[in-house]
């Protein structure tokens, strides 16, 4: 799961990487693009979420389990398509959005002509990540992270291509970067379903058969665990963008180094991340068969090891800022001096809030496990909008602090987040949320 969170980090940062090399700006109507789109596919992936600790549930009460765990996919899938459409629609309008936030003109434009490209990418991933929720509840994860490395180099050379003009193709330029990751998302979708369809274990499911039948009841309970999910996610999300928004009012060089510092960071959180994705099949499994000392043991387990990895990335980010940098910005080039500097900055602060950063992210896969999310969804909005957005505002713009104030107000909320979440599961058994 790890592996795999990684992978489809470096698909994301690729387009980064390509754009980088037409310039900061470039880099910046980048970085508003895919923010926008990020908020909208978060929100979805958390949503599609729901059928992790569903499987995993089921298959704690009944391994063997077949016909409910082929319902809980299908009614998954088709929620994603329910969301999609309309998200389809808002995107389009991607500049209009963005001019309406304050962003600048020039800006805003490139960045709508990336979402033209990139806005397809949504359902084939969310199917892709449906999918891959389903293999990893049987345990099997390996397949989603075979695919998404041979994601990568795809991505790589349709970027390549499709942005400045080569094996034959137009140049063209924004748009090329969002074509190329919907054309890696339909890869990945399309990949993943032909192992399922192929693999002897997975065929037995029969996931394409019977898809349009009606459940509403497997549709209610997809929405009534998945939509706080997604709302939780969209808060964490959502607060990141902002911050990237509020980074444009600043500034483009705060900007492009924010879109930088932001996906090194990410790339970090991919580790986490994973091991919150893991924690939720495993504590699921526990919490369907009963076991309420499998469940303490499989939560304890997943967040000491990642917050034990978060003491390691913090050590990484305050030793090699300027190398991991000159991944993405020419540190050669005098034009890029004044950004890379901030980049720089901005990561020396990511490297404080590296614990509470693993902590809330595993805290909250060992809640789903125990399919607590509701709470969560509250401990969300109280620690990224309330504290973090709110302590970035008036860092930023009335003390003067300009971008190293956003990023300590993301460090405060990170860090509230997870000390409420962590509480949380400390007092799981009194509060009711595990098998007495």
């Amino acid at each position: 799961m790890i592996a795999g969170n990684i992978a489809w980090s470096a698909i994301a940062a690729s387009d980064l990487l390509l754009l980088g090399r037409r310039g900061a700006e470039s880099v910046a109507a980048g970085a508003l693009a895919i923010n926008l789109f990020h908020a909208f596919l978060i929100f979805g992936m958390g949503l599609v979420t729901a059928a992790s600790p569903l499987i995993a549930s089921e298959r704690g009460r009944r391994r063997h389990s077949v016909r409910d765990v082929r319902r809980t996919v299908h009614q998954t899938l088709r929620a994603a398509l329910f969301f999609v459409l309309p998200a389809w629609l808002i995107l389009w309008h991607c500049e209009g959005i963005l001019r309406a936030l304050g962003q600048q003109p020039d800006l805003a434009y490139g960045a709508g002509q990336v979402m033209r490209g990139l806005q397809w990418a949504l359902l084939p991933f969310l199917g892709f990540t449906t999918l891959r929720n389903f293999i990893a509840a049987l345990e099997r994860p390996v397949w989603g992270l075979l695919i998404m490395l041979a994601a990568i180099p795809l991505n790589i050379l349709a970027g390549w291509a499709l942005i400045f003009g080569h094996l034959g193709l137009p140049a063209l330029g924004l748009f090329g970067a969002g074509l190329a990751s919907s054309l890696s998302s339909s890869f990945l979708f399309l990949g993943l379903l032909a192992v399922i369809l192929i693999d002897r274990r997975f065929r037995r499911y029969r996931l394409m058969g019977r898809f349009w039948t009606r459940d509403r009841e497997r549709q209610q309970q997809v929405w009534a665990l998945g939509l706080p999910i997604a709302i939780t996610l969209g808060f964490e999300t959502t607060v990141f963008n902002a911050s990237a928004f509020l980074m444009g009012l600043i500034g483009r060089d705060s900007l492009a180094a924010h879109a930088v510092a932001i996906q090194i960071a990410a790339l970090v959180f991919m580790v986490p991340m994973g091991i919150g994705q893991a924690a939720t099949v495993r504590v699921g499994m526990a919490y369907g068969r009963g076991d309420r000392a499998g469940v303490g043991r499989a939560g304890w387990l997943a967040l000491i090891i990642g917050t034990g990895f978060a003491c390691a990335a913090a050590a990484l980010l305050i030793l090699m800022p300027r190398l991991l940098v000159s991944a993405f910005l020419d540190l050669a080039d005098p034009a890029n001096a004044r950004t890379a500097a901030l980049a720089v900055s901005f990561l020396a602060i990511a490297a404080l809030f590296q614990l509470v950063d693993a902590a809330q992210a595993v805290g909250s896969g060992v809640l789903r496990g125990v399919q607590d999310t509701r709470v969560p969804m509250i401990f969300a909005l109280i620690g990224y909008w309330i504290v973090g957005i709110g302590v970035g505002i008036m860092l930023a713009f009335p003390l003067g602090m300009a971008g190293i104030g956003i990023w300590l107000g993301l460090a405060s909320g990170l860090g509230a987040a997870a000390l409420l979440l962590v509480a949380r599961w400390t007092l799981r058994e009194r509060l009711g949320l595990v098998p007495a």
